[in-house]
């Protein structure tokens, strides 16, 4: 839509950044939101934020579950942020792995899935916001001129004394929320 401008998104991880990590998460009865995610979302909507997950999801790749599986989950995650007044904009997933399907430009840090939401939902990818808890997932920010933020919750703990430098670091996806709405 010519003129219209375009509003930035809060891109996040899915599994140890919003749920808690299970590691390979195909079964919908084991969702457990991370505390003060789902408040943390929607102090990002109320902010201004698209609210987009971009998920790597390997397990399909590697046979451990199936694109069904991951979308039963999905819908899961869905359910419980509609408890918090949440609703996600878009939800793009890789579901391969370069060991088992070959190199693909979708999975993180590649930016096809950035690019192609931001196409998708009309999004400003230099004002937006990228949420994570691997360093794949907020290294897109460095490349598109946003802010990346790599929360201590899931992997990202053991993985922060690695973060590149012009990256941000934040407690949980809750210190993170209120980080970006401050400042």
């Amino acid at each position: 839509m010519a003129g219209r401008e375009k509003r930035p998104a809060a891109f996040l991880d899915r599994d140890g950044t919003i749920l808690v990590e299970k590691n390979y998460l195909a079964d919908p009865r084991s969702v457990e939101l991370i505390e003060g995610a789902g408040e943390a979302l929607a102090r990002l909507r109320t902010c201004g934020y698209a609210l987009v997950v971009v998920s790597n999801q390997s397990g399909i790749a590697r046979g451990l579950f199936t694109l069904a599986d991951f979308q039963a989950v999905q819908a899961r995650l869905e359910a419980e942020l509609g408890r918090f007044g949440v609703r996600l904009d878009g939800v793009f997933v890789c579901p391969h792995h370069p060991d088992f399907t070959g190199p693909c430009e979708c999975r993180k840090p590649g930016l096809a899935l950035f690019r192609e939401a931001a196409e998708t939902l009309e999004l400003e990818l230099s004002r937006s916001v990228w949420i994570g808890d691997r360093i794949h997932d907020v290294e897109p920010a460095l490349r598109f001129g946003g802010r990346g933020w790599l929360v201590r919750t899931g992997y990202g703990g053991a993985l922060e004394a690695a973060l590149p430098a012009g990256l941000y670091r934040a407690d949980d996806l809750a210190a993170a929320a209120e980080a970006i709405c401050e400042g």
